[in-house]
C-alpha cells in the first residue's frame, strides 16, 4: 500500500541522558532515512533534556522509572508497550537492557537485536561469569549482536560463546559537520573564567563516575604541576561532566592549590565548542568500548591520550595520533601529559593525523549504512 508506514524500531535503553551510547542512538535516529524506519525509545528509568537532540518529531519516548535492582513491574510494562506498539524490530543496548529481550520474544517481535557498547560499572572487564551466562542464555533468542569494538566482538564470541554468524561489529561514526577543528584564535566557552591566552588546555568529557576514572587524570595533572613549574604555568584543565566523582576531583584540586587552574562546569550541551577550545584530549577510563568522545576529539583535530583498554587502541594509534597509557597509572599519564603539553609541534602532528583517520575510517555515513544493512536483514 502506498500509504503504509515504515517499520517501527523500538530501542530499549537504561536512561536517555548524556553519554556515548545515547549519543550514538540519537545520531542513528537522526541520520537513518525517515522513509526507511520509524523509531520509539523505551527508557527503563528516565529521559532527560538530551532527548531534544533528536531531530525527528515522530519519535515517541517512554519513561518507566524502573526501581533499582530487579523491578519485575518494568518487565510487564515493557511487554505491554511492545504489544501496543507492535514493532518490527527491538534493539536493546548493554547489559542493563538485555533481559528485556524476553519481553520482545513474548510480545511476538520478529527481529531482535542487542548492542554491546562498553562495560558496565558492576562488571568493568566482563570477567563475571554470571553476566557471561546471562548473555549466553538470552543470546539464544537474539538474532543479531552488534559490538562496537573488536575487543567486545572477541569477548562475545570467545568468552560468552555467541556464534560468529550472529555478530556484526559496527564502530561508531562521528558527525564532522558538528565536530571539526578550531580555526584561528581560541574561543573561550561561555562561563569559563580561566585566562587561556598562551595556555595549553588539557580536557576530558564524560559522566564523572566509576570506570570513567577522571580522578586518575586529576592526580596526574596535580603530579605534573608539582614536578614542573613550566607545566604548572602553561597548562589548564577542563573536566566536563557531572557525577559522583566531581566533588572528589574538586576537593583534590583545592587541596593542591590548583582550583584556579581548572574549569569544572558540570554537564554541558556545547561539547563541540568546548573541544575546539582544548589542545589535548584525555580519556582516563579504566574500561571502555568504542568511545564517542575520542572520535569527537579526533574529529576536532586534537591529539588524544587514552588508556590502553577496550576499544581505545582501535582508535588511538600510539605515537601517531596520540598516546596510550595503562589504566589507573598516574605516573604514566602524567608523563604523557608532560610530553604533549610541552611540545607544540608534536601536538599539531598528532592532531592532524587524528583528523585524517576520522575522515578515512569513522564517518557517520558509514556507520548509518551498516546499521541499516542489519535492520534490513529482518
Amino acid at each position: 500500500m502506498a500509504d503504509a508506514k515504515p517499520p517501527l524500531i523500538v530501542h530499549i535503553i537504561y536512561r536517555l541522558g548524556v553519554g556515548g551510547l545515547e549519543n550514538g542512538l540519537v545520531n542513528l535516529i537522526n541520520k537513518l532515512p525517515e522513509n526507511a524506519y520509524r523509531h520509539a525509545i523505551i527508557c527503563l528509568t528516565e529521559s532527560t533534556d538530551f532527548s531534544q537532540r533528536i531531530g525527528r518529531k515522530d519519535v515517541d519516548i517512554f519513561q518507566l522509572h524502573k526501581q533499582p535492582g530487579q523491578d519485575w513491574r518494568s518487565f510487564y510494562a515493557v511487554y505491554r508497550l511492545l504489544k501496543q506498539l507492535r514493532p518490527a524490530i527491538v534493539h536493546t543496548r548493554n547489559l542493563a537492557a538485555i533481559e528485556y529481550q524476553i519481553c520482545a520474544l513474548l510480545a511476538g517481535v520478529g527481529y531482535r537485536i542487542h548492542g554491546e557498547h562498553g562495560w558496565d560499572v558492576f562488571d568493568p572487564d566482563g570477567s563475571k561469569i554470571k553476566y557471561q551466562w546471562l548473555r549466553r542464555i538470552i543470546g539464544t533468542i537474539i538474532h543479531r549482536f552488534i559490538p562496537l569494538s573488536r575487543h567486545l566482538q572477541d569477548y562475545l564470541r570467545d568468552r560468552v560463546g555467541i556464534p560468529a554468524h550472529k555478530i556484526t561489529r559496527i564502530c561508531n561514526g562521528v558527525d564532522t559537520s558538528v565536530f571539526y577543528p578550531a580555526g584561528g584564535e581560541r574561543i573561550i566557552p561561555d562561563g569559563c573564567g580561566l585566562a587561556l591566552r598562551d595556555k595549553v588546555v588539557i580536557g576530558t568529557v564524560g559522566r564523572m563516575h566509576g570506570v570513567k576514572d577522571q580522578i586518575t587524570l586529576v592526580r596526574a595533572f596535580i603530579r605534573s604541576c608539582q614536578q614542573s613549574l613550566e607545566f604548572a604555568a602553561f597548562c589548564r584543565l577542563f573536566l566536563i561532566g557531572d557525577g559522583p566523582l566531581r566533588a572528589e576531583a574538586m576537593d583534590l584540586l583545592a587541596a593542591a592549590n590548583l582550583a584556579d587552574s581548572v574549569w569544572v562546569p558540570g554537564e554541558r550541551s556545547d561539547i563541540p565548542a568546548i573541544l575546539r577550545a582544548m589542545d589535548i584530549f584525555v580519556l582516563p577510563s579504566a574500561a571502555e568500548g568504542i568511545s564517542n568522545t575520542i572520535l569527537e576529539a579526533m574529529a576536532s583535530g586534537l591529539p588524544v591520550i587514552a588508556t590502553d583498554v577496550g576499544g581505545n587502541p582501535e582508535l588511538v594509534a600510539d605515537g601517531e595520533t596520540g598516546r596510550l597509557v595503562p589504566a589507573r597509572d598516574v605516573a604514566s599519564l602524567s608523563s604523557a601529559l608532560n610530553q604533549l603539553a610541552l611540545d607544540e609541534q608534536r601536538r599539531r602532528r598528532f592532531g592532524e593525523a587524528a583528523l585524517k583517520r576520522i575522515l578515512a575510517e569513522f564517518s557517520i555515513e558509514s556507520m548509518v549504512a551498516r546499521y541499516q544493512q542489519v535492520y534490513d536483514g529482518q
